[in-house]
């Protein structure tokens, strides 16, 4: 199984869109980062968990499920940073592979001396962007896909089965 720790204040910071958005509206741009990485999960099949400062959040810590996408803010008084660092070290296992996603050096170095693998804020936004266009071939090919009897027929037999099937008379 693989697992993607989401560093999102990292991942806002970094990406064109969400840093635009940021600019006008935190929230939003907290909520299409949730999004792309829900369309990310949905293509990959990877486990996402993203991880928020209560920097910008205040309160209680808080969890949350978008979408298949594990959603944390951090306790007051804990960085994304040390719970991401906490989370890596729980969930490496033989059988899961853990990546962080952070332009982050320092938070980098930390990972990779618990056995994870990084992902910095631009490679992930590249992924992102390619499974988006992606999905948008698939879906293209999918909608000129034609319809083809296992009966060979003439098109005006066709078109008059089509016309019964719909109840157009």
């Amino acid at each position: 199984m693989i697992v993607l720790l989401v560093d999102g204040y990292n991942m806002i910071g970094a990406w064109p869109e969400l840093k635009q958005l940021k600019e006008r509206d935190l929230s939003q741009a907290r909520d299409l980062l949730i999004e792309m990485m829900a369309e990310y999960q949905s293509y990959t099949g990877d486990r996402i968990i993203i991880v928020f400062d209560a920097y910008h959040v205040r309160g209680l810590e808080k969890k949350q499920l978008n979408h298949k996408v594990e959603v944390i803010f951090t306790k007051e008084s804990e960085t994304a940073d040390e719970r991401i660092e906490k989370l890596a070290g729980q969930l490496n296992d033989v059988r899961t592979q853990v990546y962080v996603a952070t332009s982050d050096y320092a938070e980098q170095r930390t990972i990779f001396g618990q056995g994870a693998f990084r992902k910095s804020a631009r490679e992930l936004y590249i992924e992102v962007k390619n499974i988006e266009n992606q999905i948008k071939k698939d879906v293209e090919a999918r909608s000129e896909v034609q319809y083809q009897p296992k009966i060979p027929m003439n098109k005006e037999v066709r078109e008059l089965f089509e016309k019964w099937r719909r109840g157009d008379k």
